[in-house]
């Protein structure tokens, strides 16, 4: 099953006309989910036609406002629009607090109900279901900052129609053995279930790293990721910056790549003083052949 990453924002703090602040939307499991929410992210969602009532989990990585400005515009829209499912949205703690304030004073009563879930350390397991399961990554930042990965479930096996008939296995068998499961006929004869079933797919992983320094204590968390976001705020030539700010830098991003064995990079969260992106991808690609920039309305599937 493919994972697919919508890139709505790959901008910072500061907005600027050529790239939005920081958010994505996640396609796994035949989920929608909204990672981030900076100001302008429901615009985005408009203009790359993502039908926002069909998401049911939001993620917010930290309480800098260029990552969640937008959420309560996003609420209040989904209102506006009847919104009657409810939405859980997971964050660090203070976020269920600026929210509700916010409604709460505007004296608005949402059609919805939301569901906060905090997250509160890394590596716990934050979202759950029968197809993907969500996972919260440690990030180095001024303040909490958590990343999230986002691991698809082994499927079920691929039933090989020719040899079900072979065998003669009777459709009732059927759903055990695409679950794994050997089937025995009513005369006692074992057949295995590899020799009825194909592999499914390789289940597909991606890990998003919003700001952070680097952090090797990151590393065990993403290795063998598929696909790796990570913000890339400054240039090499800027490193000075990226410590003091507790972001990184392009070849910090891609020497977590290298080292956490990832597929393939995404670079992002580019401060608005670069005029364009080549410094970033020529700097990544010296220690990371697989990197791309972020761009907005991007597509990234694995």
């Amino acid at each position: 099953m493919a994972l697919e990453v919508l890139i709505l924002g790959s901008g910072s703090a500061l907005p600027a006309l050529s790239a939005n602040q920081t958010s994505q939307v996640i396609s796994c499991g035949n989920q929608l989910f909204l990672v981030d929410c900076g100001e302008g992210t429901q615009v985005q969602l408009r203009k790359n036609k993502v039908k926002i009532q069909n998401i049911n989990q939001v993620f917010i990585s930290h309480l800098h406002g260029d990552h969640f400005f937008g959420l309560v515009g996003l609420l209040s829209t989904m209102h506006l629009l009847g919104r009657r499912a409810e939405l859980t949205i997971h964050g660090p703690k203070g976020l269920a607090e600026i929210v509700e304030i916010q409604f709460r004073n505007a004296g608005s009563h949402l059609s919805f109900q939301m569901i906060f879930n905090t997250v509160e350390k890394a590596g716990e397991v934050i979202y759950e279901d029968a197809k993907v399961v969500v996972t919260s990554l440690p990030l180095k930042h001024r303040i909490p900052c958590f990343g999230f990965h986002f691991q698809e479930k082994k499927g079920l096996r691929k039933l090989d129609g020719q040899k079900l008939l072979e065998y003669n296995i009777p459709v009732y068998a059927r759903k055990s053995i695409s679950e794994g499961e050997d089937f025995r006929s009513e005369d006692g004869v074992l057949i295995k279930n590899a020799q009825l079933t194909n592999d499914p797919p390789k289940p597909t992983s991606y890990a998003f790293c919003s700001d952070t320094a680097y952090y090797e204590k990151l590393i065990p968390f993403i290795e063998e990721v598929d696909l790796l976001y990570h913000e890339a705020t400054f240039l090499e030539s800027e490193r000075e910056r990226a410590k003091k700010t507790f972001h990184s830098t392009a070849k910090d991003a891609a020497t977590i790549a290298l080292k956490a064995n990832a597929k393939h990079l995404i670079l992002g969260h580019f401060s608005n003083r670069y005029k364009n992106k080549d410094g970033f991808l020529q700097e990544a690609r010296m220690v990371f052949k697989q990197a791309n920039v972020a761009e907005e309305g991007k597509v990234f599937t694995v």
